[in-house]
């Protein structure tokens, strides 16, 4: 706690000449959002991208006063999500459920701010009950992953396709089984490869590891791997560019990205990706409270929602 202590004040000092390191504007009666991502950053090109680009585009829409944090290591992120409540920021952004915990924690130390949360659940002590000021932001995983499943097994030629997961956890394993029950629609007898990065919070940000699972999927005849792993999927893209080529230089290998529009991070080697509109969800909770409308509990988002997609470029 001491250490939690010492690292607060070292936030809100942070804070207190902005996040760009000149003076604070002069205040206004904007709302305030702050945002604190996931291990990775905003430039992952992948879920917390996808975050920022929601927050990005409230902030031109809706005239907001933004300030994220981008926290080196895990335990600088309570420090900055209690930074962001001790300056009553009008709501708290956490991406990812690995902030699950903690938000838990700082949501019940400041029960009149409003947070959310983005693949998580916040509950009440009952365990049961939503927290009342907690936004759960959460996606029907699946329901995109059976898209890209589909695209995957019309595509493979060898009748093999991979899965590269980050985090093994039930949240992972959503995209993984959407994917596996989406090629099956197309071809019963296709064969599925998943690994996993690991176990720890470590697997979303390991794109050697994401490299090595992918290129021995490759060599067990994987013509087709779809990523659900952070940055560690980036390593997904780099095997398939490094392998995925026929004799005469054509491309015979593809990769899926996920979360966000990746189909530009290696031309002519990305097949599609399967979009978690993780922008659109952050978009519509900062939109709830400059209208005064703020809504704790869960907030789901699916292919009816336009919660989840698959890109088209």
């Amino acid at each position: 706690m001491k250490i939690i202590k010492i690292l607060l004040i070292a936030a809100l000092l942070v804070f207190s000449i902005g996040c760009d390191g000149t003076a604070s504007a002069e205040k206004d009666d904007r709302i305030r959002v702050g945002i604190v991502f996931d291990i990775g950053g905003k430039n992952d090109r992948s879920f917390n991208a996808a975050a920022w680009e929601g927050v990005k585009r409230a902030e031109r829409d809706l005239d907001i006063e933004l300030r994220d944090v981008e926290p080196g290591n895990p335990t600088s992120i309570e420090p900055a999500m209690r930074a962001f409540a001790e300056r009553k920021f009008d709501l708290i952004i956490g991406v990812g459920f690995a902030q699950g915990p903690i938000m838990q924690k700082v949501a019940t130390d400041y029960p009149d701010t409003k947070f959310a949360i983005i693949d998580g659940v916040i509950f009440e002590a009952d365990g049961k009950t939503p927290k009342k000021n907690v936004a759960s932001l959460v996606f029907r995983e699946h329901e995109g992953s059976y898209l890209v499943g589909m695209i995957a097994a019309e595509k493979s030629k060898t009748g093999t396709i991979g899965f590269v997961g980050g985090m093994d956890i039930p949240l992972i394993h959503r995209f993984a089984t959407g994917y596996k029950e989406g090629a099956e629609s197309i071809n019963p007898n296709i064969k599925v490869i998943q690994n996993f990065v690991g176990v720890t919070d470590h697997a979303w940000n390991n794109p050697g590891k994401g490299k090595e699972l992918s290129l021995a999927q490759i060599q067990k005849g994987a013509d087709v791997i779809f990523t659900a792993a952070g940055n560690s999927g980036l390593g997904a893209f780099d095997a398939v560019e490094q392998y995925g080529r026929d004799s005469s230089g054509v491309a015979n290998k593809y990769v899926i990205g996920v979360d966000s529009n990746q189909n530009g991070v290696k031309p002519g080697f990305v097949l599609t990706s399967m979009v978690k509109r993780v922008d659109n969800a952050v978009y519509d909770v900062v939109e709830e409270i400059t209208k005064g409308e703020f809504n704790g509990g869960f907030h789901v988002f699916g292919l009816d929602k336009d919660g989840v997609a698959y890109a088209l470029d």
